[in-house]
């Protein structure tokens, strides 16, 4: 392994063209099943191995340990973990601190080939990877599949901001000098990741962080670490110096609470809940002793995401696109669907078609490549559950609204329907974060844009409306980050649509976007008189 005494060489790798999408793998082929099938096989035969934290590339083990299950078989162990705890905090923040002071004079070029290489890397194994998520989240194979690629999305389109943003030039050269803008690094930041999205949105932030000269003390949510894990293998085998990202499961009211509290932390991103990012928020406002800098937070935060479907809307595709964006991954999505704002005159026939095609989803090992999978633990399905009686009392069940017992014990819920739901209910207002879906009546599409607008998040949604009026009206008013017209309003994709969110949904930092490294740079202006 290199050290910061004997420099890393990083090959170079020009990226190959524009940037492009990760294609999605088609598992109707025979050959992508296959291989599928064979990743879960190969990757089950490394379940139950133990991982240490790294930090500053030293391999430590703790005592207390963190231990990742399988969602759909709670008693198989996915990974051993070791947890990190506040007397760990100071070690990875000055790990960092150490590396920072190399790394942040690496080329913008010696960094983009760092992610292009790790991005080559996780494409030659990217079954390998989709069987990781299903077994420690309960990804079914196309979920998994889209997850591993935004992945490779992420550090492509990195890469190619970060070589954009190093040629960056101010508007105007003044007469007689000669003016200069560059985007430096902020320093140390903390990483800290959902679950949801364990792969994806942890290496997307770690990524960007690092491509623009940052150092990370990396923090992954304690239900995924193993896919945190094995991302960090591949940035070591990448040719990462040790120190730049510092490996470090671990509870967040002590390790994660330590990091935040260090006067020598620079920025946190953050992944999550509206309470963890709002408390993340109010903790970095606090300046610590020794602290000479305001602490950056770049936030995304939950969601109670609407989809309308107007009177004049292609019926089938608004069903199709509601039960999707509701139901792909258990609901487990900040911008998934929770409400359908139905117009009056369509409402009940739409409510039928929702439930008959609500009742063709299978619930099942996502290994088994169900369309819905289990929810990511025991207290998740608790939560889901209690929702789902408050809802019976606010609504009337249309169909679902029970756990689904396995023989394995696997956290199972049927994709459940509540309609006739007042737009201020608490299954209206709340975020849920499971297969939970209420419909609401409005008696128009204003009345509906009203509805869609009444919660204190602005993530996702969406419109269902062949009436290019209304779909101007709704540009105009409806007020979220990520708006869909004629779609879903899951699956944003990297470049087309930078995702993130107004109000309570987070600071806006539209991941995916040509703005995004901006949040993890300072810009200094240099000029020089002629």
């Amino acid at each position: 392994m290199a050290t910061l005494e004997q420099p890393t060489v990083i090959l170079p790798r020009a990226p190959q063209g524009a940037f492009r999408n990760e294609p999605f793998t088609d598992f109707s082929q025979h050959h992508n099943a296959h291989a599928m099938k064979e990743a879960l096989t190969r990757v089950g035969d490394q379940l139950g191995h133990e991982y240490p934290l790294i930090i500053g590339g030293e391999r430590v083990r703790t005592s207390a340990k963190i231990e990742s299950r399988n969602p759909a078989r709670p008693a198989q162990i996915v990974g051993i973990h070791q947890k990190a705890g506040a007397e760990h905090a100071d070690q990875a923040v000055r790990a960092a601190l150490k590396a920072f002071e190399t790394w942040r004079g690496f080329s913008a070029d010696e960094r983009a080939s760092l992610l292009l290489h790790a991005a080559e890397l996780i494409r030659e194994r990217k079954f390998d990877f989709c069987a990781w998520l299903t077994y420690e989240v309960g990804k079914n194979w196309a979920e998994a599949d889209a997850d591993v690629g935004e992945t490779i999305d992420f550090l492509e389109f990195y890469a190619r901001e970060a070589l954009r943003l190093a040629g960056a030039t101010t508007p105007i050269q003044y007469p007689g000098e000669r003016n200069e803008l560059l985007y430096i690094p902020l320093g140390v930041g903390a990483v800290i990741s959902p679950w949801n999205f364990p792969f994806a949105i942890m290496a997307g932030m770690t990524a960007a962080a690092i491509v623009t000269g940052n150092t990370v003390v990396m923090k992954p949510s304690s239900d995924s670490p193993t896919i945190a894990a094995r991302f960090m293998e591949v940035l070591e085998e990448a040719g990462l110096p040790p120190g730049v990202v510092n490996f470090c499961p671990g509870s967040g009211a002590s390790f994660g609470n330590a990091v935040l509290a260090h006067p020598k932390t620079r920025f946190i991103a953050f992944t999550g809940s509206k309470e963890v990012g709002l408390d993340i928020n109010e903790r970095a406002a606090k300046t610590q002793a020794g602290q000479i800098w305001i602490k950056r937070t770049i936030l995304e935060m939950g969601g109670k995401d609407s989809i309308i479907v107007s009177t004049d809307a292609d019926f089938d595709a608004a069903v199709a696109g509601v039960v999707a964006s509701a139901f792909g991954f258990s609901g487990q999505k900040c911008s998934a669907c929770s409400r359908a704002i139905v117009e009056e005159p369509i409402y009940d026939t739409f409510v039928e078609r929702l439930r008959e095609s609500v009742e063709k989803l299978t619930v099942g090992d996502p290994a088994e490549n169900s369309n819905l999978g289990p929810v990511v633990s025991e207290g998740a399905m608790k939560t889901i559950l209690d929702y789902i009686e408050i809802g019976k009392k606010e609504g009337r069940l249309l169909t679902g609204g029970k756990a689904v017992e396995t023989p394995e014990k696997g956290y199972y819920i049927e994709p459940t329907v509540i309609v006739d739901v007042a737009p201020n209910a608490r299954i209206a207002q709340e975020e849920i974060f499971g297969p939970v879906l209420a419909v609401i009546r409005a008696r128009d599409f204003d009345h509906a844009l009203e509805i869609a607008n009444n919660t204190e998040f602005g993530l996702t949604g969406a419109v269902y409306s062949t009436d290019r009026a209304k779909l101007d009206h709704a540009r105009r008013e409806y007020h979220v980050g990520n708006l869909y017209f004629n779609r879903k309003c899951t699956g944003a994709m990297v470049g087309a649509h930078p995702f993130g969110g107004f109000n309570m949904s987070g600071t806006d930092s539209k991941a995916g976007g040509p703005d995004y490294l901006y949040l993890f740079t300072q810009a200094k202006s240099v000029a020089e008189k002629l």
